[in-house]
């Protein structure tokens, strides 16, 4: 892998308004390249807004749903890849076949250049899971995706870097959730409206067990582990019901934050990654290489009586309350 400067961005989306959304992907992306990314990353549905899907009946859900590569969106994208001169990755929720997709989408300033659908979706019932991993070759790196909760696997991460990943993408909509983990729990909205008075109180919650700290729990592990680069995403401020903690950051192969992004609004991070931090990793240089596949046949085992996989939040959604329609 060749020197390359790569962004991971915040921001505040807001639910269902896509020309608002795809206008701050445009100043965040002037940010970042104007301190030398050629990379800039958004959050899961950064286009669209995320949290909301909940609350939204399949016909609804469509209605939202863009086509990839052809819809407005991803050429919206395309424009601001070519005004900046960047690769831009941003996420929507898609169309396709007949079925409604959680997809990523990047474009360069030449054009679409791939998508990849989230494998473990669970914000709506009205989503399908993504068939299948995809890493390619991008700006000079070997890049690969995994969304939100396919990062809490470690089995996606580590089949990505099987597939010759250097860095994978991960963006999220993250943070702040009702858990029954210790000091974990959601993050009173008075202290988002207050930080302007009050930053200290709310940089402590987000950089706690709220968020940070939790984070912490198993990000930084899936690039150890790996020995890969993890460029990290999430939304910051009010989503639909919940406060996020932003924290975009870049997570080197050693599994440190290199690159953190605290501040209480808009925002982007950019860093150096580099191919001598890969050749270094223990994780890449010693871990995959000493692995024994004749060991693991319990991990493609199907699950006892043949159940499907369910993937679930340790929170409840609307539609798990009934109060969803359709």
């Amino acid at each position: 892998m060749r020197d390359i400067r790569v962004g991971a961005a915040q921001f505040e989306a807001r639910d269902n308004d896509k020309e608002y959304n795809l206008a701050r992907i445009a100043e965040l992306t002037r940010r970042a390249v104007d301190q030398g990314a050629e990379i800039v990353s958004f959050h899961e549905c950064s286009i669209s807004g995320y949290t909301f899907l909940q609350t939204l009946d399949r016909q609804q859900m469509a209605d939202l749903a863009e086509a990839v590569p052809d819809g407005p969106s991803t050429r919206r994208l395309i424009d601001i890849a070519a005004e900046y001169s960047a690769v831009v990755m941003a996420g929507l929720v898609e169309a396709a076949e007949g079925k409604l997709y959680n997809t990523y989408v990047t474009v360069s300033p030449d054009g679409y250049i791939t998508k990849f659908s989230k494998l473990h979706p669970f914000i709506s019932p009205h989503l399908a899971p993504g068939g299948g991993y995809n890493v390619i070759d991008l700006c000079g790196a070997k890049v690969g995706f995994l969304i939100c909760y396919d990062n809490n696997l470690c089995e996606n991460a580590r089949i990505t870097a099987l597939m010759g990943a250097e860095v994978i993408f991960m963006p999220h909509v993250t943070g702040c959730l009702p858990s029954l983990m210790p000091g974990r729990g959601p993050v009173d909205k008075a202290l988002w409206d207050n930080r302007d008075r009050d930053p200290v109180r709310l940089r402590m919650e987000f950089l706690g067990p709220k968020g940070l700290e939790w984070l912490k729990k198993f990000i930084p592990t899936r690039c150890f582990e790996n020995g890969v680069y993890g460029v990290f995403s999430n939304p910051v401020g009010v989503d639909h019901d919940t406060i996020k903690p932003g924290l975009a950051m870049i997570i080197d192969p050693f599994g440190e934050i290199q690159e953190l992004c605290t501040t209480l609004g808009d925002d982007v991070v950019v860093g150096l990654l580099t191919d001598e931090k890969l050749q270094q990793a223990s994780g890449r240089q010693r871990y995959i290489p000493a692995r024994r596949p004749d060991l693991y046949g319990k991990l493609v085992e199907p699950p006892p009586g043949g159940a499907a996989p369910v993937t679930r939040p340790g929170w409840k959604r609307t539609f798990d309350q009934g109060q969803a329609t359709g």
